[in-house]
């Protein structure tokens, strides 16, 4: 979108917080970057530049505007809609992997070699993959430095930097303060100084439904795994370096997001996490915008916008906890999860909660005796047959991962269908065009509403809604008065 000047300088003159995160602008007299809708005196068209990044805009040699913090505003939506190589790479770099593998390590995992990756991103987003990590670790360290009372020292390895000269030269480079500046100029409040200890806000565009968002997470928790305690939903994470535990809960213009981590160099893949579950980079007035101009199912996108998709903190545990579900009630589904989880799961200690264990990873469950699991022959052999194509590597559910890919390599496992393949890429693979066309649920609603109700001409009507039929299905599985769909009250 930034090589679009006109609409651009539209976006920046009328302050629309819609395309934050679409991209940024650079002054030139004054040497900042800022997201589209900061609330300054918007500066003379021939003074604006436009960038896809925060890390081209800081490699142009602009800093971020102290104001409007462009380096906390929501991400591009593009990376979960599109499933091409940038789009994929996005995603991985958003968890951590280049911190954690280098680009080596990210090219091995796409398929491509460093220099096409470089070249790639650099075509689009005027940054390679080392400037888009390094503008990563400069926004955890503001995190980090404003919100907790850690020594700066180890804020900088917490947040990726391989020495305490690259983090103090990165913070004045990008923010125009040292770290100890950053920090008094916080904004007055209490900060954690318990280690691994913080919480921060996640903010989203406007308007998001939470209803079917965190009802549909806390009605199919796992018990030991995810619970809805106080308001928040909660939940385990099995992350690169250690563990953690979140709290989530909705407010009107963010998340409150609670963290304790073993390890705080996991807190950017933990945000990332984060938002990827809640479906928080969705552009809501895109896939509304769309969705409206079906006629039958207008009337539902104006009673609740803003649904979001809730997807999952781990694609592997989902694809395990979706067979399981197969053809059961979703208390039965949540009952086979927790046996496993209670006799394959690593014990976490969760003072003042019900959180007991991780679920476990497809390595511990290689081992398991398919005799063990409560259930039909056919669905312990398909249970056994993920696990192994999990475990083996043969089957990728990764935020980088090809989704169509990923998608036939599903179909080919014995015990897997099409139900459970888009139930999958829906909430595992995160693609936003999932459609679920033979479920139950979806062609009552379907029907109750004049649509057509059988999978065929339901895919044939589905074409309308097209990129974004993952959120048409929340809005028809809405009209059933499930548990999924509304916000726990205790």
């Amino acid at each position: 979108m930034h090589t679009d000047t006109e609409r651009c300088l539209r976006a920046v003159q009328s302050k629309d917080a819609r395309f934050d995160g679409w991209f940024y602008t650079a002054v030139l007299t004054t040497g900042i970057y800022c997201r589209p809708s900061c609330p300054v005196v918007p500066p003379k068209p021939e003074n604006m530049r436009f960038y896809p990044s925060a890390a081209a805009a800081q490699q142009a040699g602009f800093r971020a505007c102290k104001r409007c913090r462009p380096d906390a505003s929501p991400g591009s939506p593009q990376w979960d809609e599109r499933a091409d190589l940038v789009a994929r790479a996005m995603r991985l770099i958003a968890d951590g992997i280049v911190d954690r593998e280098g680009v080596p390590g990210l090219a091995a995992r796409l398929g491509y070699s460093p220099r096409q990756i470089e070249r790639q991103l650099r075509a689009e987003l005027g940054a390679g993959p080392l400037a888009l990590a390094r503008a990563q670790r400069a926004q955890t360290a503001r995190l980090l430095i404003e919100t907790t009372a850690l020594p700066m020292a180890e804020i900088a390895f917490a947040a990726g930097f391989a020495s305490i000269r690259a983090f103090n030269e990165t913070v004045r480079e990008v923010f125009a303060l040292s770290p100890t500046e950053l920090r008094g100029r916080a904004r007055p409040g209490p900060r954690t100084a318990t280690p691994g200890t913080l919480t921060l806000r996640l903010p989203f565009r406007q308007p998001l439904n939470p209803d079917n968002l965190f009802g549909h997470l806390a009605a199919t928790g796992v018990p030991g795994v995810e619970e809805w305690r106080d308001g928040a939903y909660r939940r385990t994470l099995n992350l690169p370096y250690g563990h953690g535990i979140v709290a989530l809960s909705p407010r009107p213009d963010h998340i409150d997001c609670r963290l304790s981590l073993t390890d705080l160099r996991d807190l950017a893949g933990a945000i990332a996490r984060c938002r990827r579950m809640l479906d928080l980079d969705a552009d809501p007035e895109a896939v509304d915008g769309l969705l409206r101009t079906d006629p039958q199912l207008a009337p539902l996108v104006d009673k609740a916008p803003g649904r979001r998709v809730p997807r999952t903190a781990d694609a592997d545990e989902f694809a395990v906890r979706a067979v399981l579900g197969q053809q059961v009630s979703t208390a039965a589904a949540r009952t086979h999860a927790g046996r496993l989880v209670h006799a394959h799961g690593t014990p976490v200690d969760d003072p003042g909660g019900g959180l007991t264990h991780l679920f476990p990873t497809p390595t511990a469950l290689a081992g398991l005796d398919p005799d063990t699991l409560a259930m039909p022959r056919t669905r312990r052999a398909t249970l056994t047959g993920v696990v192994a194509a999990l475990a083996a590597g043969t089957l990728q559910l990764g935020v980088g991962s090809d989704r169509d890919e990923a998608r036939a390599r599903l179909a080919a496992l014995p015990g897997i269908g099409p139900w459970t393949v888009e139930c999958i890429a829906m909430r595992a693979l995160g693609d936003p065009d999932a459609f679920t066309p033979t479920d139950l649920g979806l062609r009552r609603a379907a029907a109750g509403l004049g649509m057509p109700a059988t999978p065929a001409a339901l895919i044939r009507h589905s074409a309308r809604w097209r990129p974004w039929r993952a959120y048409a299905v929340q809005y028809l599985w809405a009209t059933d008065d499930h548990p999924i769909n509304h916000l726990p009250t205790n």
